[in-house]
């Protein structure tokens, strides 16, 4: 830079503007190569201001779960207890829900879809989570009214809930009336609900919206007992809008619909991990075939597929 410019340099921003820039790149960018442009780079994304948000949903759905696990663990303690929003799917054990637990001082927006989670662990812990306003645990199959009771109790903040089923994963549940209860009984500032494909009937509807007075969205696709009288529901609730539970779906958005329940443990996957913290990985990418040129770092980012950076 020319002495006197009125520009800054890139390396020169503070970290939290870095940060704004950083995190509308790819997640493989900001862990692989942004950390070897230069060393004020290097420790943004090191540091808390890239990661208040953490979005890895695609990745995670075909991820082994040993290594999303240990993801997880990463972005987290990066975020430094700033964490705000965590989309993730797929995380099946309760170990890694305890440790989001434990960092979810400042979390407001959690999805964790198609995870295997217990609904002791949920129970147990959901008293971390007093900053939440949005929940998904859609097609956690293993959640139950004890889980739902607890989040209700102990997120008074809740304003959006998503425990949608699929239609295979419910079809031998008797009754999901005990859970529609519990959702009633204890969320009542909820102004967005999706229990797409419940077995819940018209009482139990009618449950939560007395008990859930602000509704304003309520998902009941695939809720077949529940038979409403809309020209009722429109007066008593002029501001409520209600999908379903009648709602055909085109062949290509069902498609999609089976494609996001299941997934291709065959597919591959993007597994990139950070392991320059970790004494145990001391020499594993000591190989001579590998050349780093141009970015200097550490060697922590190739071991599952990524090509280093040109």
């Amino acid at each position: 830079m020319e002495e006197g410019s009125e520009f800054r340099q890139w390396d020169e921003l503070i970290p939290d503007a870095l940060g704004l820039i950083f995190k509308k790149l790819p997640l493989e960018d900001i862990l692989t190569v942004i950390p070897r442009v230069c060393k004020a780079w290097g420790k943004a994304v090191q540091g808390p201001y890239c990661w208040l948000e953490i979005d890895i949903d695609e990745w995670s759905v075909h991820c082994e779960s040993e290594k999303l696990e240990r993801m997880l663990r990463l972005l987290i303690t990066r975020s430094s207890g700033s964490l705000r929003k965590l989309h993730v799917s797929c995380v099946n054990n309760d170990q890694s829900f305890a440790f989001i637990a434990e960092n979810a001082g400042s979390l407001q927006n959690l999805v964790m879809r198609r995870s295997e989670i217990s609904d002791s662990i949920v129970e147990q812990l959901a008293g971390k989570f007093t900053r939440l306003t949005s929940l998904d645990l859609s097609y956690c199959c293993q959640i139950s009214t004890h889980a739902l009771e607890a989040i209700g109790k102990n997120c008074k903040l809740l304003s959006s809930l998503s425990w949608n089923m699929h239609p295979l994963g419910s079809a031998f549940k008797p009754s999901h009336a005990d859970e529609a209860h519990a959702i009633a009984k204890t969320m009542p500032k909820l102004k967005q609900l999706e229990l797409a494909y419940l077995r819940i009937n018209v009482e139990c509807v009618l449950n939560i919206l007395s008990g859930c007075p602000n509704l304003e969205f309520l998902d009941l696709r695939g809720c077949w007992d529940v038979h409403l009288d809309k020209n009722a529901l429109v007066k008593r609730h002029p501001k409520l809008e209600i999908l379903g539970p009648q709602v055909v779906m085109g062949v290509f958005e069902r498609r999609a619909y089976f494609d996001d329940y299941y997934s291709d443990s065959d597919f591959s996957d993007y597994d990139y991990m950070d392991y320059s913290d970790d004494e145990s990985f001391d020499g594993m990418w000591d190989d001579e075939d590998i050349e780093l040129r141009i970015y200097e770092g550490p060697d922590n980012m190739y071991e599952f597929g990524w090509p280093p950076s040109p």
